[in-house]
């Protein structure tokens, strides 16, 4: 696994981090929270306007305190002409090292447990604010937006911020097989709301998607799940019974609101104390809130691994604390599909069903960096089919068809390889601004069909040339989609040869994309654009 383009997989890539957060104090600099607008004049920006205390805000409302209940922040001090500092993160610390300028910002690496995480940052003109990226470039949207803020302003935050309980290891149960029901005999199909809205999810843009799912088709498509992800929850009461935040005034209203409209409803916790934005998790409270989840109406888990990472360390650490979550979701007696949310660590395959799960990812979030570079990274990182199938679904996590950063080509290219991959279709864009053209690919119900298929066989590479990939899935009917792949950026010819991937010559040819049958002969050969890919089905 790559953390080059994954957010979320802060906590778990580099573990438990060398400091606990509450022992370090901020970084002491002037109660000035502004500075002159950072010189670029030479090429490279200037390590001493980055020292002081940073604040992660939502990039939607910056001049706000923090994300989530427990503030996340960078302390950074010039050490005799270099950066040195922590990244505090849902209540550990990250050392900070190897500071550089570089010409676009700055460069740096997180350290704790290996292996480390490579960084850069960039300031805003006004010296306000830095843009932070994981990974060693600087592309796409920051997954991290910190605000400068004072000393005594960080120290007032942290202060009054919340605390979490449980912040150690607790007891793990003996390894067994919880034998899941079959709640997913097809890859889910849905909505997920991080990719739009993060942690400013509410009420209100959930039953504005649900009912976008409904006017637009989508649901009928075969979209039925709209889930909430992080950034619902409030604090525990003093039974610990975990209750909603503000922003979400009636839990179980906005339930019955989304199966109204004949669609089921998603929700989203941590095995660990904190959830990746710094929500209260469910480690130990795993029976408490699958009962709640139950009793509001919930018909799936996301169970995103996050700060767990800093108390775990092994497979059978990581398997226990999902068992414990997937017993608890069992003895509720509601059929709650269980998601596994850790980025394929372990061989997860291998033992998703045992702990009640049936749907795990592959990789970490494909939203965070160059959404290209997440696409094409599923074609080496899919999970694999031997242990996909009916209830046990490899996840290459949310669709980036209908977010800025992709081609349309590469928007067709990347429904494809989920498709062919038998991957959960969980949409990440905005519903109620999508084009004609997104709508065209998410909706075409030949392709669906072909993701669908209730064989529920995941397709695998045959053939490889270059940066070029033919793959094949077996169908129900006896049939085979074949996808033709050019991962290279420059136009190519692809030629099937039937016979060297193991089929009979096909009666049948057709271009499932465009609709339109192909004449049958013993090879096939097209040119495919540059990220772009064929779908065809042939019998």
């Amino acid at each position: 696994m790559t953390l080059r383009n994954v957010f979320r997989a802060i906590a778990i890539g580099i573990g438990a981090a060398t400091l606990v957060g509450a022992n370090l104090a901020p970084v002491t600099v002037a109660a000035q929270t502004t500075r002159p607008p950072v010189d670029t004049s030479t090429g490279s920006a200037v390590l001493s306007d980055v020292t002081g205390n940073w604040l992660v805000v939502p990039r939607r409302t910056p001049d706000s305190v923090a994300i989530g209940g427990i503030p996340r922040s960078f302390r950074l001090a010039n050490d005799r002409g270099t950066v040195k500092g922590m990244f505090r993160f849902n209540g550990w610390d990250y050392p900070i090292a190897n500071w550089v300028s570089r010409p676009d910002g700055f460069a740096f690496d997180l350290t704790g447990k290996p292996p480390f995480v490579q960084m850069r940052a960039k300031l805003t003109a006004d010296g306000r604010f830095m843009d932070v990226w994981i990974g060693n470039a600087v592309v796409g949207v920051a997954p991290f937006l910190a605000r400068r803020v004072s000393a005594a302003e960080l120290a007032a935050i942290e202060q009054n911020a919340p605390r979490p309980d449980n912040m150690v290891k607790l007891p793990l149960p003996a390894p067994r097989n919880l034998r899941v029901r079959n709640l997913a005999p097809l890859p889910p199909m849905g909505w997920n709301s991080w990719n739009v809205f993060r942690e400013a999810v509410d009420d209100q843009s959930v039953r504005a998607m649900a009912d976008v799912m409904v006017s637009s088709g989508l649901r009928d498509a075969g979209y039925r799940y709209v889930t909430i992800d992080d950034g619902w929850q409030g604090k525990r009461d003093a039974t610990g019974v975990l209750h909603a935040n503000a922003k979400f005034p009636d839990m179980k209203g906005l339930v019955d609101y989304v199966h109204a409209r004949g669609l089921k409803i998603g929700i989203y916790s941590s095995p660990g104390p904190v959830t990746c934005t710094g929500y209260v998790g469910s480690h130990g409270h795993e029976a408490q809130d699958a009962r709640t989840f139950a009793e509001w109406g919930f018909d799936l888990l996301k169970y995103d691994w996050c700060s767990a990472g800093n108390i775990y360390d092994t497979k059978v650490e990581m398997q226990a604390r999902y068992q414990i979550m997937g017993a608890a979701l069992q003895a509720t007696g509601r059929d709650i599909v269980y998601s596994l949310c850790q980025y394929g660590l372990y061989d997860v395959g291998r033992w998703g069903n045992a702990v009640g799960g049936h749907m795990w990812r592959t990789g970490g979030d494909s939203i965070e960096g160059d959404l290209w570079h997440a696409v094409d990274y599923r074609f080496d990182h899919n999970g694999s089919a031997e242990h996909a199938g009916p209830s046990a679904w490899n996840d290459a996590d949310m669709m980036l068809v209908g977010i800025d950063g992709l081609t349309t080509e590469e928007y067709r290219t990347h429904y494809t390889l989920w498709t062919m991959a038998a991957s959960p279709i969980i949409l990440g864009n905005d519903l109620r601004t999508m084009t004609p053209a997104v709508q065209a690919i998410i909706a075409n119900p030949a392709v669906i069909a072909v993701g669908q298929d209730r064989l529920g066989k995941q397709g695998q590479r045959v053939g490889q040339a270059g940066t070029t990939e033919i793959w094949a899935k077996p169908l129900a009917d006896g049939s085979n989609a074949i996808a033709l792949f050019n991962r290279g950026a420059a136009a190519t010819v692809i030629t099937v040869d039937w016979q060297s991937i193991g089929l009979p010559a096909p009666k049948h040819v057709r271009d499932v994309w465009r609709g339109t049958d192909v004449p049958p002969a013993a090879d096939y050969t097209v040119q495919v654009p540059g990220h772009g890919a064929i779908l065809l089905r042939v019998s």
